[in-house]
């Protein structure tokens, strides 16, 4: 079934499907009530970034884009994945987001009907750059060949 799904989707969506796939088959597995949590942060945090709210310049000016909100068991820490639209600048936007972390989770909790807003870890999403360096090998004359049916 993997292999239908990669097929439907593209570039980041690909190994980050994968990423929960993998997670519903371990035994660590998030529940659907985290998974839940995890898109509705997500979907409030991208609301407020590109709206400006933040009304820090920079976050205007890097563009950053949340991917990802993984929460923990517990639901009191959620891991945000996100990447700058500009190219080369995913360090500083992270630095940005880390510094503006507590005046985000200000403004979300309004946003979102949770008994207890979780505390926002950034990360930098590096699925996309995972995904192409696999694309890169499978070009390769060498893998290529070796795939070549006969």
């Amino acid at each position: 079934m993997e292999d239908v799904v990669t097929v439907a989707l593209s570039g980041g969506c690909v190994a980050r499907y994968q990423r929960l796939c993998h997670a519903t088959m371990s035994s660590n597995a998030p529940s659907q009530r985290m998974l839940r949590a995890g898109e509705l942060i997500r979907h409030a945090l991208a609301q407020v970034i590109a709206r400006g709210e933040v009304g820090d310049p920079e976050i205007d000016r890097l563009a950053p884009t949340v991917v990802e909100v993984q929460l923990s068991p517990d639901l009191k820490i959620a891991t945000a994945y996100v990447r700058s639209l500009i190219i080369g600048k995913e360090k500083q936007a992270l630095d940005v987001l880390n510094k503006n972390r507590k005046f985000i989770r200000g403004l979300l909790a309004p946003k979102l009907d949770m008994k207890y807003m979780p505390e926002i870890r950034f990360r930098i999403d590096t699925s996309l750059d995972y995904a192409n360096k696999i694309e890169d090998l499978l070009h390769r004359p060498e893998v290529a060949r070796d795939l070549k049916k006969d």
